[in-house]
């Protein structure tokens, strides 16, 4: 549950019952840090196990999100509900009887939106593993698994993780010797030490250090 949501945000297509791939070239999902996320699909969903069906409408899906948002404001409007928070847990009501349509625990610091109590918040993190090596500070692919394997994280696998880590080859160079030098400067300048790195793109000279 997300009270800052302008809409519903998932990061898996396969949580939406009906789906809707046509959008504009330039749709986006702006995050707080102001970074824009491209929008793959559309669509909506409901969640049927509960007292009455609770629709999520326009829900919008982006691979490069860590976990799936509901908005709040949009969730009470579409299903004419109130959401009330407590330390323990999070309950809809009816608008117009107050009845309890749904509870669910609350899970550390978070009010997670659940079939039932018991589900386990942690299906709701799922990521590119590109994604989870950047957000998570670059770790390495022993680290990944591991927490893949405790089911800390949920990984998307795509065809681009195989890619290497642009980020990490730079900070993970290594200098290479340089030979000693007998050559002495006779005046300032004329030997210049300087360090050396090679750069991913060429320079109009075409050299690339």
């Amino acid at each position: 549950m997300d009270s800052g949501a302008s809409s519903h945000l998932s990061s898996l297509s396969e949580n939406l019952s009906s789906s809707n791939s046509a959008l504009p070239s330039n749709s986006n999902i702006i995050v707080g840090n102001g970074t824009h996320l491209p929008i793959t699909f559309s669509g909506k969903t409901l969640f049927p196990k509960s007292n009455r069906p609770l629709h999520l409408s326009n829900v919008l899906v982006s691979t490069y999100l860590i976990a799936n948002l509901v908005s709040i404001h949009k969730f009470t409007k579409d299903n004419s509900c109130s959401v009330e928070f407590d330390p323990f847990d999070l309950t809809v009501k009816d608008l117009q009887t107050r009845t309890v349509v749904h509870r669910c625990n609350s899970f550390k610091h978070l009010y997670p939106l659940l079939l039932s109590s018991t589900s386990h918040p942690s299906v709701l993190l799922a990521a590119l593993e590109t994604t989870w090596h950047r957000q998570l500070g670059h770790p390495g692919i022993q680290v990944l698994s591991r927490l893949r394997s405790n089911n800390f994280i949920s990984v998307i696998h795509s065809d681009h993780d195989a890619s290497l880590c642009h980020a990490c080859q730079l900070g993970r160079h290594s200098r290479l010797p340089f030979s000693h030098s007998l050559s002495r400067p006779s005046k300032p300048f004329e030997l210049i030490y300087c360090d050396l790195r090679m750069s991913p793109i060429m320079r109009i000279s075409g050299s690339k250090y």
